[in-house]
């Protein structure tokens, strides 16, 4: 993949250790430029400082809630307009060519805004990639 653009998506409790070590050995595989993100606390903001401590040249897009008590407030290169959730979500996965989604659960959930990004980013199209709480990774690449 060259050059491409990362969204993320994950739950506001928060990535698990073997998440992380994850999530960044992806990163590291991937060459991108820029990564978009919804700004709640939890898994969207470790990805954050992850993405400016590990690759300070990529450039962030943050998509806020229009509903602040997640929200993180992080500091972006790009903050767009704030959004109700699931609409950002969406607009999240048609910014981005591939997602990352750090589930809390091992198995897909209904009522779950990480759960519902990836069935968007499915539906639309788009590649990929989960990583469980252990660690594991499942790979959907188009």
């Amino acid at each position: 993949m060259n050059e491409i653009k990362v969204g993320f998506t994950g739950t506001r409790k928060g990535m698990t250790k073997a998440q992380m070590k994850s999530l960044l050995k992806v990163l590291e595989k991937l060459k991108f430029r820029e990564v978009h993100h919804g700004d709640c606390i939890g898994a969207d903001k470790q990805f954050h400082n992850l993405i400016r401590l590990f690759f300070p040249k990529a450039r962030i897009v943050i998509h806020p809630p229009n509903i602040p008590t997640y929200r993180a407030f992080c500091k972006g290169d790009i903050i767009l307009p704030e959004k109700y959730y699931l609409d950002r979500n969406e607009d999240i996965v048609k910014s981005s060519d591939i997602i990352i989604a750090c589930p809390k659960e091992f198995k897909e959930v209904k009522r779950s805004g990480t759960w519902s990004t990836v069935r968007c980013a499915r539906r639309l199209g788009k590649s990929v990639i989960i990583i469980y709480p252990d660690g594991s990774i499942e790979y959907d690449i188009k």
